[in-house]
C-alpha cells in the first residue's frame, strides 16, 4: 500500500513539517525505529484546536484535532528524511487530550488517528496506544500525539 496514494484518495495533504515549540528534536532514529516528538494540531504554524474536551469542546472537535497531529506526524517523518514509503509498521502512538475532569472518552478522540493511520498503511497501521486525558497541553492545545514506527 502506497501511502501517498492512499492519503490523495482520502483527500488528504500532508502540512509543512513542524517546528519544534520547544529545545528538543522531532525525530530521532535508532537502528529500524524512529520515535517522532508529540505533535500538536498545527497549521500555518499555529495551533488549530485548543480548549479542553468535554468543557468547551465536543467529542468530534477532539478527533479532527487528533487527525491534524498525525497529519503533522508523518510531515515530521518526511521532513526529517523518513519516507513514508519506508514505514514497515506503526509500533505506538500515546495521546494526550486536554480534557474536563468528567471527559473520559479519551479513547475515542485518539481511534480517529488509529482509524487514520490503517487507512494510510493497511494492516501495517494497527498500532499500540495509549490514550491519556490531561488537565493542561502546551499552547492550550487539544491534543497532542507522539508516536514510534518502524522503517526500513
Amino acid at each position: 500500500m502506497n501511502p501517498h496514494n492512499a492519503l490523495k484518495a482520502l483527500q488528504l495533504e500532508l502540512p509543512a513539517s513542524p517546528k519544534p515549540q520547544g529545545w528538543y528534536v522531532p525525530v530521532v532514529r535508532i537502528g529500524s525505529l524512529v520515535f517522532v516528538s508529540g505533535q500538536l494540531p498545527m497549521g500555518n504554524g499555529e495551533v488549530v484546536f485548543r480548549g479542553v474536551v468535554g468543557g468547551d469542546l465536543s467529542l468530534e472537535v477532539g478527533r479532527e484535532a487528533a487527525k491534524l497531529c498525525l497529519l503533522n506526524l508523518l510531515a515530521a517523518l518526511e521532513g526529517n528524511g523518513i519516507p513514508l514509503n519506508s514505514v514497515v509498521r506503526v509500533v505506538k502512538l500515546t495521546g494526550y487530550v486536554q480534557s474536563s475532569p468528567e471527559f473520559h472518552d479519551q479513547p475515542k478522540v485518539l481511534n480517529a488517528a488509529s482509524e487514520l493511520l490503517t487507512e494510510i498503511f493497511g494492516e501495517a497501521g494497527k498500532h499500540a496506544r495509549a490514550a491519556v486525558g490531561v488537565n493542561a497541553l502546551p499552547l492550550n492545545a487539544t491534543v497532542e500525539i507522539e508516536a514510534i514506527f518502524e522503517v526500513i
